[in-house]
């Protein structure tokens, strides 16, 4: 079973990437996801800059797959895409479908982002190129390993087990909004929330996470305690995506549960200081801020 890095959602300064990957080279992780997923805005690495990343991090020995944008909404980010998929040094993961036309005919990852929901779109996909497929975070158990047993030949499965749910994303961005800003001169106010912006009901109950133009749980979903299960059922890749602190808690914490060499209830007393709470309920089939693995932390 392999663990992946998915890709950063938030944005941070240039030096503070460079580090985190820096570290990441020498963590149990398998594949690492790089590149912007939420806004085309934060250009604080270039493209050259991903790639040249992704260099080291392969030197290190992973497997490097770039991701494209989940919204593509102006032709200077389909031409940015295009010349991505050009490039052609490392696979891609597909986020919307201007993706999938342009990664047609090659291998490639579906991301989490297109609406797979059926083992027809999976086998439609798997014609397209794909050689792997990311659940989409909405999904209850009982579908993705329905899905997942009804997979044509050679497709891998990759399931997010931990990491703030992506939702949704907008047209409009939420964290300009939030500072009283109009998007087109929100000054990339989101680079001053490492760990996106907390949205509260009025009533103080932690609701939402607003990243930009991406709205995500408030708490990161947690599957420590369904390692197992997704082993046994043949779940190739695991998904953690980097948060603000205790990353590599996480991945050492989930390689070793991935392993049998701890139980899920020593690896979440591992991750548990790091976090004020945790998500599972769309796994479950209930409400996605639910939390009925263990006891909060």
């Amino acid at each position: 079973m392999k663990l992946a890095l998915g890709p950063l959602q938030y944005f941070w300064p240039r030096e503070r990437v460079m580090a985190f990957y820096e570290a990441a080279a020498g963590w149990p992780v398998d594949i690492v996801y790089l590149g912007e997923t939420v806004c085309s805005k934060r250009r604080e690495l270039r493209p050259a800059d991903w790639l040249a990343l992704g260099e080291k991090l392969a030197a290190a020995g992973k497997t490097v797959v770039i991701s494209s944008l989940a919204l593509i909404e102006a032709d200077s980010e389909r031409l940015s895409l295009k010349s991505q998929v050009a490039d052609g040094r490392f696979p891609m993961e597909a986020n919307d479908a201007t993706a999938l036309a342009l990664l047609a005919g090659r291998p490639f990852v579906a991301g989490p982002h297109l609406n797979t929901y059926n083992p027809y779109t999976l086998a439609e996909l798997a014609a397209l190129g794909a050689v792997r497929w990311v659940a989409p975070v909405e999904l209850a158990r009982d579908t993705v390993a329905e899905l997942h047993s009804r997979r044509p030949e050679g497709l891998e499965t990759e399931v997010l087990v931990f990491g703030r749910l992506p939702l949704t994303f907008s047209a409009r961005c939420f964290t300009a909004r939030a500072h009283n800003r109009p998007k087109d001169a929100c000054e990339l106010a989101c680079r001053d929330d490492p760990a996106g912006l907390p949205l509260a009901t009025r009533d103080g109950q932690n609701f939402l996470t607003v990243n930009g133009i991406q709205l995500q749980s408030a708490d990161p979903v947690n599957l420590i305690a369904e390692v197992a299960s997704l082993r046994e059922a043949g779940v190739q890749v695991l998904r953690i995506y980097p948060e603000a602190e205790g990353t590599e808690v996480v991945v050492r914490a989930f390689r070793a549960c991935a392993d049998g060499a701890a139980t899920a209830d020593v690896a979440l007393a591992q991750i548990a200081p790091h976090f004020t709470g945790f998500c599972d309920g769309y796994w479950h089939g209930g409400a996605g801020m639910d939390w009925g693995g263990s006891p909060q932390p």
